[in-house]
């Protein structure tokens, strides 16, 4: 490759002192490619999640904990504050009371 670049180069007046249409027929081009492939190379460090400055990412749906949703429905009136205290209890001492048939339905 690099006789073929230095034959063309040599080609029109290198050795001239002029510089000539060889040498910008191969430097144009080389140019070129390297300043794409600059562009490409910060385009991908940018855009790397892990990078600091890169654009924010889809950030995944948070999740309610247990005792979130039991804030949140009784907020919305969907439970009794008596139902509230229970169910915490239950979920603050990490054991389950046993419960009758159709008491674990959720008004």
């Amino acid at each position: 490759m690099t006789s073929a670049v230095s034959a063309i180069a040599d080609t029109w007046g290198m050795h001239d002192d002029d510089v000539g249409w060889g040498w910008m027929m191969v430097m144009g081009p080389l140019m070129m490619l390297f300043w794409v492939v600059v562009v490409i190379g910060v385009i991908w460090f940018f855009r790397r999640p892990e990078h600091p400055w890169s654009r924010p990412a889809e950030s995944p749906a948070k999740r309610e904990g247990p005792l979130e949703i039991l804030d949140r429905r009784f907020a919305e009136g969907a439970i009794s504050p008596e139902d509230y205290r229970a169910r915490r209890s239950v979920l603050l001492a990490g054991t389950e009371e046993p419960r009758s048939a159709g008491e674990g339905e959720l008004r």
